[in-house]
């Protein structure tokens, strides 16, 4: 198995290292060790059987990777296959879930239908905004997670992950097909995020600078050229049809159309890495990541606001809710502060 450094992008070298080793351990593999005597059988393939995620008293304090805004409840996936649903934002429940490989990544495409992805390349869906859970894929063999996913409606999505893993679907998850997409896919960078703009076009970010996009709903994709090398967390829409990228070392970009390229450097002040980007509202973005950043954006300006917090851990996602904006990272789901 290959290993690169920031593989799964939440804070850095230790914490991917102990993602990589949970999900061995919950899945049943074990790295391999002392090979067989040359003249001894082959030992016939074991089937792995995913495992229910155990029902944790402080699972809203564990690792957390992703969380959204179903419309009508907030959804949080993490580490140990956990999922959490919250009504305000402060109080937290984990529901059942059919594997407990780490889950990195969560959408909803209507407040009922949702589906989340992560290790063994998982990915399991909802019809009921987020109460239960049904397993639709998993590949421990292929010792790849699922990093990203979207959906354009509730038949057609797709889900990307490390060394280049590209599915999508088009009835609702039934079955997932692997996507040749060779200019994206080639050289197997890891793929971190894919996004739906505003017009409907497809935004991937991933692994040094790579960065994709396909104009006719995934028939086809363009690899795009982005002023920076280094990896790439996450992606926001941006107006009709711009996108906003974060990834290493405080970098952030913004451009109006990025088929034609025109890329905007934002001024972040920070060398700390950005996890994970989302909008907040009509009008900003925000930015997370390490040691507790959180920043503002103004796409229109490109003017950057630091948010005061007191939070020292890393943080991978947010979202506004009823109370205010929370976030999901190291600690778990946490308030930060009031927005204003």
């Amino acid at each position: 198995m290959k290993i690169r450094n920031q593989l799964f992008g939440i804070a850095g070298l230790s914490l991917a290292a102990t993602l990589a080793a949970v999900a061995w351990a919950q899945s049943g593999e074990a790295p391999a060790t002392d090979a067989p005597a040359a003249d001894a059988p082959a030992a016939p393939p074991v089937a792995i059987k995913a495992r229910d995620a155990e029902m944790m008293p402080k699972a809203s304090k564990s690792l957390m990777l992703s969380v959204v805004d179903t419309g009508e409840h907030y959804i949080a996936v993490g580490d140990r296959g956990e999922i959490l649903a919250s009504n305000n934002g402060l109080d937290w429940a984990q529901v059942p879930v059919p594997v407990r490989a780490p889950l990195t990544a969560v959408t909803f495409v209507d407040p009922k239908n949702g589906w989340a992805v992560g290790h063994d390349a998982v990915i399991v869906h909802t019809t009921d905004g987020g109460k239960t859970w049904a397993m639709q894929n998993f590949q421990p063999e292929l010792q790849k997670p699922f990093l990203g996913v979207t959906f354009l409606d509730a038949m057609h999505g797709f889900a990307v992950g490390a060394y280049g893993l590209f599915d999508e679907t088009s009835d609702g998850g039934t079955t997932w097909n692997e996507v040749k997409a060779d200019d994206i896919r080639g050289d197997e960078l890891n793929l971190y995020s894919i996004t739906k703009l505003a017009n409907g076009d497809l935004f991937i970010a991933g692994e040094q600078g790579r960065i994709g996009l396909s104009v006719d709903h995934g028939k086809t994709w363009k690899k795009l050229a982005l002023p920076y090398e280094g990896t790439l967390f996450g992606a926001v829409p941006v107006g009709d049809k711009g996108v906003l990228v974060c990834g290493l070392r405080g970098h952030a970009y913004i451009s109006k159309a990025p088929a034609t390229g025109g890329w905007q450097a934002l001024d972040t002040k920070t060398t700390n890495s950005f996890y994970g980007c989302s909008r907040l509202n009509d009008k900003e973005i925000g930015l997370f990541g390490l040691n507790g950043i959180v920043l503002k954006v103004d796409p229109g300006s490109g003017a950057v606001t630091p948010v005061p917090n007191s939070l020292d851990a890393a943080i991978s996602a947010g979202v506004v809710t009823k109370s205010g904006l929370v976030i999901a990272g190291e600690k778990g789901m946490l308030p930060v502060v009031e927005l204003h």
